[in-house]
């Protein structure tokens, strides 16, 4: 829990200045809260993990072309960019190196057959592609806001990786407990048989 609220600090921040001033002190804020957040994980010697580095670039780069051409347009990007690097990544892992990142990441919690990692690996590749483009369709469909989108950006995103998280977690629950039923009967196969 604790993890969460801190990788969601910047998000947080990003919120509160928006509310209170304007997209582009928002966007300043939540620029210096990333920063302050790798530096602080670097000064306690704390794990510094590919997602931070990957959030810390995506949130400089495009928060600083929004300060510095005065356009809010390229933080409206910044979640999609976020969401399609990481769908890149999970599929570039497995089409290109064949390696399965989600197993990488999971595999030392999780026993499940090759096939099922793979769906796991394609199915948050086509999340966070999905979400990606319903960033767009809400930042620049001019049907909403600048503030529908800002609170888009940090309930419906975050909503929507829950209720994916949640599916996830009862979908892994019947594969794992398919896993464990096949593991007891091979086991059970290989023991010897009494009497013989």
């Amino acid at each position: 829990m604790k993890k969460f609220l801190f990788d969601l600090f910047p998000l947080i921040l990003f919120f509160v200045a928006f509310k209170f001033y304007d997209i582009f002190t928002a966007t300043a804020v939540a620029i210096a809260a990333a920063v302050a957040q790798f530096v602080w994980l670097k000064a306690t010697g704390k794990a510094i993990e590919a997602t931070h580095w990957i959030n810390l670039t995506v949130i400089v780069v495009f928060g600083g072309a929004t300060l510095l051409f005065k356009n809010d347009a390229f933080i409206k990007w910044k979640p999609t960019v976020l969401y399609w690097l990481f769908a890149l990544i999970l599929l570039g892992g497995k089409l290109f190196f064949k390696r399965n990142l989600m197993q990488k990441l999971m595999g030392e919690k999780v026993s499940m057959p090759p096939a099922i990692w793979d769906k796991m690996n394609y199915s948050w590749s086509a999340f966070f592609v999905a979400s990606g483009a319903l960033n767009l369709y809400v930042a620049f469909s001019g049907h909403y806001t600048e503030a529908q989108w800002v609170n888009f950006k940090v309930f419906g995103l975050m909503a929507l990786l829950l209720v994916f998280v949640v599916g996830q977690s009862i979908w892994l629950g019947r594969h794992m407990k398919d896993a464990g039923e096949s593991a007891d009967a091979l086991s059970a196969a290989r023991e010897p048989k009494e009497g013989r």
